[in-house]
């Protein structure tokens, strides 16, 4: 089992390639599989009219529209491939997410592994059948989705040739940071019955309890935002982990692989030795002669439990003893 984690860049490099490339540094240092930006063209994707949502307001203000902030967050086509040159340098897989038709061209151009849908164009029908036609494996974020919106994605993109084996869902709620009473991990499952994809999440939470819990639950990726400091200017920065913590996050999460096992209920390899120190046996409780009858009254159990198992008491009760034997010894 290995969860494939993304670590969730996003925006936060607030413009600078510099930060680009730290951001880069931190991740590959912690053990993330891919580091992951965000490639638009803005005039395509945003209206001059378009709003802020509400999380933005709050870490951004009023001052500017959603279209003023966004545009100096774009990465130019220049910058991206300095930052995938950085991250085969390092040996980290690059990804990006395209929000619009475009921008997935042009990272496809690039070689990326697989195209991420976010949440926002699961109802964009255009842009669905035109990943789905790239015959790319695809990862697909759900935020703000009913069931029915991710079952006709789902379908869409399999109508324009994605093979259902190459989709993974993520289950994921789009409000900086999200409540926890707001998570609904177990909806990760019920797409997974469902539908018949595999799984993972998108976290937002602050914290990494939750993306630790969706492993153990089954999720095969991980998303989670990060910066380099969470009081920096921009949208995302306060609902994001610094270094230190995703570091910790990755750690936790690849410990939990190892902890689920393979499911089969036995002794573990490290337990064994466990097993005649904490089990017991049936002994003598008082001096026993050969021929006696051996009965509640001179027998007990204790440990060690390298004798005959007290399962058998049943069987030794009324039985007649072949043997003599001291208060406490093995039967």
């Amino acid at each position: 089992m290995h969860t494939l984690i993304i670590a969730e860049a996003g925006v936060n490099h607030n413009g600078s390639l510099r930060t680009c490339y730290d951001l880069i540094d931190q991740a590959k240092s912690v053990g993330a599989d891919y580091v992951k930006f965000q490639t638009f063209k803005t005039e395509l994707c945003i209206s001059k009219n378009a709003k802020k949502a509400s999380y933005q307001l709050k870490t951004t203000g009023e001052l500017e529209s959603q279209f003023e902030m966004v545009k100096k967050l774009e990465l130019s086509s220049e910058n991206h491939l300095k930052i995938l040159e950085k991250c085969e340098s390092l040996g980290i897989g690059f990804s990006s997410t395209g929000f619009d038709r475009a921008s997935v061209d042009f990272l496809i151009e690039l070689g990326v592994d697989f195209v991420k849908i976010p949440s926002g164009e699961i109802t964009n029908l255009p842009y669905l059948r035109h990943v789905g036609s790239k015959g790319l494996p695809i990862i697909l974020s759900t935020g703000m989705s009913t069931m029915q919106e991710v079952k006709d994605a789902v379908r869409i993109l399999e109508q324009a040739g994605s093979k259902k084996s190459d989709i993974t869902v993520l289950h994921c709620n789009t409000e900086y940071p999200t409540p926890m009473e707001d998570v609904n991990l177990r909806a990760m499952l019920s797409m997974e019955n469902e539908i018949g994809v595999k799984v993972g999440y998108s976290d937002h939470t602050l914290g990494i309890e939750v993306p630790i819990a969706a492993v153990a639950l089954g999720a095969t990726v991980i998303e989670k935002h990060f910066t380099l400091d969470r009081t920096m200017q921009g949208p995302d920065h306060a609902a994001s982990l610094e270094p230190d913590e995703l570091k910790q996050m990755v750690y936790s999460i690849r410990n939990i692989e190892k902890a689920m096992g393979d499911g089969s209920k036995k002794p573990s390899k490290s337990e064994q030795k466990n097993i005649s120190a904490a089990r017991k046996s049936i002994v003598a409780s008082a001096p026993i002669l050969k021929g006696d009858l051996l009965t509640e009254n001179n027998l007990s159990v204790k440990r060690p439990g390298n004798g005959i198992s007290p399962m058998k008491w049943d069987e030794l009760i009324g039985s007649v003893s072949q043997a003599s034997y001291e208060t406490d010894e093995l039967i």
